[in-house]
């Protein structure tokens, strides 16, 4: 393995020699400038002194930028204590340094005053004549522009490249936050199509399986009951499977055959839903309280799936006769309760029962549905027996709801019949 001082790229050794030489050129074209004519004459050896020293500490520039940058400037300083011509040719390596100083400068206070240090250093070492002229006027000039402008070179320079890496660093994070949206995205859509898929496999396989439960057990003493419950479970099967039907639609990609088109579940096919359980052994009460208001639609799909929910988890779990749907208005929010009285049918044997089964997803998926529209869901036993799920979902401003909705106080009836009355 190569040292860290080996490891620098070859094309970068490449460049600061190609800088390094061109310092050494302009070094000596200035020495050999001269202030009585404009000829050019061959360098003496105070120039190739002059040139040799400020070269070979220009390459440490990126080491220690302040004290290289002292160093060529305390050079062009004392040439012209060797008689040499203070010219920028002659303080090349000065100005490079200065440059690569506001460029990797920490803030532009420091290089700003550093470089105004070398600037009037410059400025009062440049020799004038015995009477001052308008050459000594330029000369001092330029001395004191040219390490300005190579400084400010340097710090528009850096501040390019600033503005390119922010600029790249901004283009990167969004290229993250829309891979973890769209990751986001997927997980909620495969979340929402579980939870649908959940819902419906759970419903339809536990009325099946209610239905054929009951079918076995009175094959051999009720026949003409048997055939019933059989054509009961017929009917239950092929609703499962224009339910998955619909639901796998979801999956189908733009371009395919186009998927079945079937209402949305609301509130409005409550009563359906209900009979649904009738058929399956469990009667089903309903109470409405309140003025009945429309709801939005992810809220109405929300309520349907989790009183239908409920009522598989009490025919697949609580063993119960019968169980009470309570639908409450009020102001802003609609109470939704599911109770059972969880003691289980007597006529039916203990073999036919529904056994333990270790928890599943319905409750998560319940839980889930309601947080997603700004709802609260509650579950737990009840004192008298049973079990009672509550969920509390948003209902639009009474402002926003048109007039000439149904209101309608209803009363519990007997078991069997619904008495939802106009339901959203």
């Amino acid at each position: 393995m190569k040292p860290a001082r080996l490891a620098r790229p070859r094309h970068a050794w490449l460049r600061e020699a190609a800088i390094t030489a061109t310092a050494l050129v302009f070094c000596l074209f200035g020495g050999a400038m001269r202030v009585d004519d404009a000829t050019l004459s061959a360098p003496p050896a105070a120039a190739y002194a002059v040139a040799v020293v400020s070269c070979a500490v220009l390459p440490l520039r990126h080491r220690a930028p302040l004290a290289i940058l002292a160093a060529t400037t305390a050079i062009g300083v004392l040439a012209p204590l060797l008689d040499l011509l203070l010219t920028p040719p002659l303080v090349a390596p000065a100005l490079i340094t200065a440059y690569s100083f506001s460029l990797a400068a920490r803030t532009g206070r420091r290089a700003a005053g550093a470089v105004l240090l070398m600037s009037a250093a410059l400025t009062a070492a440049t020799p004038l004549s015995g009477d001052f002229s308008w050459k000594d006027a330029s000369r001092m000039g330029v001395m004191a522009l040219v390490p300005l402008l190579a400084s400010v070179l340097g710090y528009s320079v850096r501040n390019r490249r600033a503005y390119l890496a922010a600029v790249q660093e901004r283009a990167r994070r969004a290229e993250q936050s829309r891979e973890s949206e769209a990751r986001r995205r997927v997980t909620e859509e495969r979340m929402r199509i579980a939870r649908e898929l959940h819902d419906l496999v759970a419903h339809h396989i536990t009325l099946a399986n209610a239905q054929a439960t009951v079918a076995a057990h009175l094959f051999d003493n009720r026949p003409e009951q048997t055939r019933k419950k059989l054509g009961e479970l017929i009917e239950t099967t092929s609703d499962a499977l224009n339910d998955l039907r619909a639901t796998v639609g979801l999956l189908r990609q733009t371009g395919d055959a186009a998927a079945p088109s079937e209402p949305a579940p609301a509130l409005s096919l409550l009563p359906t839903l209900l009979a649904s359980f009738r058929r399956a052994g469990l009667e089903v009460s309903v109470h409405q309280e309140g003025t009945a208001r429309p709801l939005a639609p992810g809220v109405d799909l929300t309520a349907y799936r989790i009183v239908q929910e409920a009522l598989t988890n009490v025919t697949k779990h609580a063993g119960a006769d019968h169980a009470q749907v309570r639908i409450v208005y009020h102001r802003d929010h609609v109470a939704l309760t599911v109770a059972d009285d969880g003691r289980g049918s007597p006529t039916t044997p203990a073999a036919f029962r529904a056994p333990d089964r270790p928890p599943g997803y319905g409750l998560i998926g319940m839980r889930e549905r309601a947080t997603a529209v700004g709802g609260q869901l509650s579950v737990g036993r009840r004192p008298e027996g049973g079990f009672l799920v509550s969920v509390r979902l948003p209902l639009p401003s009474a402002k926003d709801t048109p007039r000439g909705t149904d209101a309608a106080a209803s009363t519990e009836g007997p078991a069997g019949t619904d008495e939802v009355g106009s339901t959203p």
